[in-house]
């Protein structure tokens, strides 16, 4: 596998090096630590896989992914930025955190070898991840991908979310689900909190669609479900209708 590396942090870069070089089905083809540099090698190169560090000083790889056409697998990496990891999630991207677990490091690339489609990006990942990080834009799309499929899925379709033994379905306004193999909590943190309300240790409900509320703890959805409301959550529930009213 032939694997290309962007980052413009020389000791950063050069750790990441060593750690490919320890990997023997891996082939370190090029580096570079600037987007110019990058997107002329990449086109001559073809490596098979690239990790890239998010911000670059001459512009962002999404920048970068979006002018350039590659077949490759993607790992982005990045520091911690909550706009940059809420965009790589929003997205559906694989991304390892500065600094670089070695185990983390070789898990990662041990999954991308077994599961390579699982790695391809698609401009439509590359814009929902792009307006977010970029221009900070609240998310109106969320990627959600398995190895079976992508679909991309507006926010203001979701009607509610619902966890069961480590999935998460989603419930969408045309009647459909989607069961993702992710718990609940780690879609809380990317659907817009005045949107969504976490009414249920297993449900998120679209406040667009909600109905009517029963004060013995549920909810009235515009599709006729009905929805529990926990104790702990009664109040965030009534506080939000009261506002309404």
């Amino acid at each position: 596998m032939k694997v290309y590396i962007l980052e413009d942090e020389v000791n950063i870069r050069e750790y990441i090096l060593s750690l490919a070089g320890n990997i023997p089905y891996l082939q370190v083809v090029g580096h570079a630590a600037d987007i110019a540099t990058a997107q002329k090698e990449i086109q001559q190169l073809q490596p098979d896989l690239i990790l890239a560090d998010i911000e670059l000083k001459d512009g962002t790889c999404f920048t970068l992914f979006n002018n350039i056409k590659t077949d490759a697998h993607i790992i982005f990496i990045t520091a911690y930025n909550q706009y940059a990891i809420d965009a790589l999630n929003l997205g559906a991207f694989a991304y390892l955190l500065k600094p670089v677990d070695t185990a983390a490091f070789n898990e990662t690339i041990d999954r991308c070898h077994k599961k390579t489609e699982a790695y391809r990006l698609t401009k439509q990942q590359l814009e929902i991840a792009d307006s977010h990080y970029q221009k900070k834009d609240p998310p109106r799309r969320i990627v959600l991908k398995n190895f079976d499929f992508i679909q991309i899925v507006a926010m203001e379709d979701i009607v509610y979310c619902q966890s069961d033994k480590g999935y998460t379905t989603f419930h969408l306004k045309d009647g459909s689900k989607i069961i993702m193999s992710k718990v609940l909590k780690e879609y809380e943190a990317l659907l817009p909190e005045d949107t969504f309300i976490r009414c249920h240790q297993s449900y998120m409900v679209n406040v667009n669609y909600i109905s009517r509320y029963y004060k013995e703890g549920e909810l009235l959805l515009t599709n006729t479900h009905k929805i529990p409301v926990s104790d702990r959550k009664k109040s965030i529930v009534i506080d939000y209708i009261e506002r309404l009213a």
